[in-house]
């Protein structure tokens, strides 16, 4: 047995393809699959069941993959704590980032973070909370910015700040009579939304007791797929929706006269950095949390203020 056998069953578990896991590993199939039959021969038992498509572990396999991801984090720390001993950081940190925290976030800390350390590569990759989720657990990722709490053990958070919602509204809207907003003042037969799959929909449906048979009967109706198309349909089409408060920060001056603040204690999203309870690279995710903190209005950190309310999905 060793670790190349072991990042393997890894790729294998991770594509679900012996093809495809050979070319991510930069072997042959015949090479791949021929190591991973040694392995299997070793311990005395299949790994994966070969007759489905796509293969999938047997019940045996999943707890052998657990433990060579567990080995192979650890394994992976040994480099980094050479690189703590010698006071560097370095290295690649591959980087999971919700549609609607991307554009807002990254552009506030990633300058900086990569000024700061020139040894570092950044990869992103944006994607739903459900799908950095797997990408995490399966060692894709090695850590994500997101919307939390997400009660998943094997899941590690680390609360970074907290983000207000407000209102984004047509300017012959009701709510535009008011210099602050309650939840139920928002029509929701007028409310626009993010498409399923996105966490902030989810939430905005919470917050405004939302059902999915309150929007049948519309003229129109468009289910967005990021933060911008909603202000536009707003533009265009009147009605509301609802947007994190990172978002305010592009906006141009006739833009912020759309918006209305929510009446204290205003409705907040946490937002984290999480990663899988067995990772490495920990000195390089601290620093990329510290550039995040210090990039972030002192605000925006502080949950006891007494003045905004947690709104989970």
């Amino acid at each position: 047995m060793n670790l190349q056998q072991l990042e393997y069953i890894v790729a294998v578990d991770t594509f679900r393809h012996f093809a495809t896991a050979a070319d991510k590993c930069f072997v042959t199939q015949p090479t791949l699959s021929m190591m991973i039959r040694k392995l299997e021969e070793e311990l005395d038992v299949q790994i994966f069941d070969r007759s489905r498509q796509p293969v999938v572990p047997t019940e045996a396999g999943e707890l052998i993959i657990a433990q060579a991801r567990a080995v192979l984090s650890e394994a992976g720390r040994m480099k980094e704590i050479v690189s703590e001993l010698k006071g560097e950081v370095t290295g690649e940190i591959k980087l999971g980032v919700i549609p609607t925290l991307a554009p807002y976030l990254l552009p506030l800390f990633l300058p900086s973070f990569l000024k700061a350390f020139p040894g570092v590569r950044v990869k992103v990759h944006e994607n739903t909370t459900e799908q950095i989720i797997e990408k995490i657990k399966h060692n894709v990722l090695d850590a994500a910015l997101l919307a939390t709490p997400l009660g998943d053990p094997a899941i590690l958070e680390n609360p970074l700040f907290y983000e207000q919602f407000v209102v984004y509204s047509s300017k012959d809207e009701s709510v535009m009579q008011k210099r602050f907003v309650l939840q139920e003042d928002i029509d929701v037969n007028r409310l626009w939304l993010l498409e399923e799959g996105h966490c902030l929909r989810a939430q905005v449906m919470n917050l405004c007791s939302l059902r999915p048979t309150q929007s049948e009967g519309r003229q129109l109706d468009y289910e967005a797929g990021s933060i911008e198309t909603l202000k536009k349909m707003v533009d265009f089409n009147q009605g509301v929706t609802v947007i994190p408060e990172l978002a305010l920060r592009d906006m141009d001056k006739a833009q912020l006269e759309k918006i209305r603040f929510f009446q204290q204690p205003a409705p907040v999203r946490e937002i984290s950095l999480i990663t899988y309870r067995l990772y490495s690279k920990r000195r390089l995710i601290d620093a990329m949390c510290e550039h995040i903190l210090a990039a972030i209005p002192e605000e925006m950190k502080d949950y006891q203020r007494g003045e905004i309310t947690s709104l989970e999905s």
